[in-house]
Formats: structure tokens, sequence, C-alpha cells
């Protein structure tokens, strides 16, 4: 059971459920957005189209090729948060005003990263689902999202069954 279930997220993959905690903290826009973008199943049964071994794991374009977003830009909430395994960023632009829906997951640590995209969440649970995507620039055969629910959500959703 996560700690703060209105902050918690769950990430189904084919291999398993990827737990996130997100962190308002360091980005209440982005997460706010996040949230908004999860309720809607925004992400439900998107790809992951920019899968790089040994750096990250991107997903969140609705067209499948790194180009698209929901079309709501978010404003930079740059932290000095490290980028390491696990940690979960806001993918932009060269605009650090850029992001939208598209975000990674890095697969080890990026210190090249730091104080230039935004920290929005770090993997507590499942990372070996995550190590689990395929890889390439688009992979072959991409791996996709099952479906993503805040975990609040859930539990109401468990609660009234």
């Amino acid at each position: 059971m996560a700690d703060d279930p209105d902050n918690t997220l769950y990430l189904d993959l084919e291999s398993g459920r990827v737990i996130i905690r997100l962190r308002p903290d360091l980005a209440p826009k982005h997460v706010k957005r996040l949230k908004e973008l999860v309720r809607e199943g925004f992400y439900n049964g998107l790809t992951f189209h920019r899968v790089i071994d040994g750096f990250m794991a991107q997903t969140g374009c609705p067209e499948g090729t790194g180009m698209g977003g929901s079309g709501t830009k978010i404003p930079a909430e740059f932290t000095p948060q490290p980028f390491v395994r696990g940690t979960v960023g806001a993918a932009r632009s060269q605009s650090p005003n850029s992001a939208d829906s598209q975000f990674f997951i890095m697969f080890d640590d990026g210190d090249f990263l730091n104080g230039q995209y935004t920290v929005w969440g770090e993997v507590t649970e499942g990372m070996e689902h995550v190590d689990k995507i395929p890889k390439g620039e688009p992979p072959r055969k991409p791996g996709t999202i099952k479906k993503m629910q805040i975990a609040s959500d859930g539990l109401k959703t468990n609660l009234s069954a």
C-alpha cells in the first residue's frame, strides 16, 4: 500500500506493475497536469517510442513518434534533484517551457540532465519491469502502457465495487 495514495502512480506494463511516487513538492504543475491526463485515460495504450539502453525509456506521445502531446505546455520546474536510476522526468524540446505529456524513466544515472529537465517522480517498486521495456529508437516492437492510474482512484473504485 502506498504511503500517499493521492501521489502514487500505478504504471501497468506488459511485464507487471511499476509504482511511481509523484513529487508535487518538486513539480506541482507537472504533477497536477499528469494526474489530469491519467484520469482521462490519456496514457492507456501508448507505446515507449524511444528507449535507449543504459539511459532512459520515453513515452507519452499519442502518435508514437515523439512529436505529439496533449496540446498543453507546462512551464519548467527545474530543481537540483538529481537524475538517478528510477527518476521520472518530463521530456521537452530545446525550449525549457515545452514539456507536455511525454516523460521518461531513467535506467541509469544521468548527471548531465540535472537542473535542465523537470523531475516529477521516482520509481519505488517495479524497476525490473522498466528494465524489460524493448529498446530502440523506435523499438521494433515497442512496449506499451496497459494502464496508468492514481492509487487513490483505484482505492475509490475498489471500495465502491
